[in-house]
């Protein structure tokens, strides 16, 4: 008997249940009041599909030679610019680019605030007031300042999700409502 067939429905099978699994357990957390459990999980690494809600128009940006996709954002005036990362949960600013945005922090507060591939990151959670990539713009970004070890800030998903389509088609990445 030919294998290769019921081989593949299991496969196939197998991903589809590895796959929902993750989504059927964030579902289940939050029906049950894990809501504020969920809130405070910061991810660093891996893609999620990005939603949001509608303003703006078009963006495209162009891959950049190391690979990767960066975008020339404003928080509240002041320019940055940041590496396009759709697997981190929220927006992770430099200390250099935090401080430069009016955004302060004291030493004190800075603890493990996400699980990165080499271990916990420090920093510290906030809120960026107003945040602007061409014509889309947001109101209380969430944010963490990593003050040191980050060498560039990360735009993350918790300004993404706020684009209604985000999609990569060769070396360009269209953000678009």
């Amino acid at each position: 008997m030919d294998m290769r067939l019921p081989l593949a429905c299991v496969l196939i099978v197998g991903g589809a249940i590895g796959f929902a699994m993750p989504v059927l357990e964030a579902d289940k957390q939050l029906s049950q009041g894990g809501a504020a459990e969920a809130e405070d999980t910061v991810t660093l690494g891996a893609v999620q599909d990005l939603q949001g809600s509608g303003w703006g128009h078009e963006i495209a940006l162009q891959r950049e030679g190391d690979g990767h996709f960066y975008a020339d954002v404003t928080v509240d005036g002041v320019p940055s610019r940041m590496l396009v990362d759709t697997g981190a949960s929220v927006v992770a600013l430099t200390g250099e680019d935090a401080l430069a945005m009016g955004l302060y922090w004291e030493d004190a507060d800075v603890a493990a605030v996400a699980q990165g591939a080499s271990g916990a990151v420090h920093g510290v959670n906030t809120t960026i007031p107003r945040m602007r990539l061409g014509d889309f713009e947001a109101q209380n970004v969430r944010a963490v300042i990593i003050p040191e070890g980050l060498g560039i800030s990360l735009l993350g998903q918790s300004f993404l999700e706020t684009i209604d389509n985000v999609r990569i088609s060769d070396d360009r990445m269209v953000l678009e409502n």
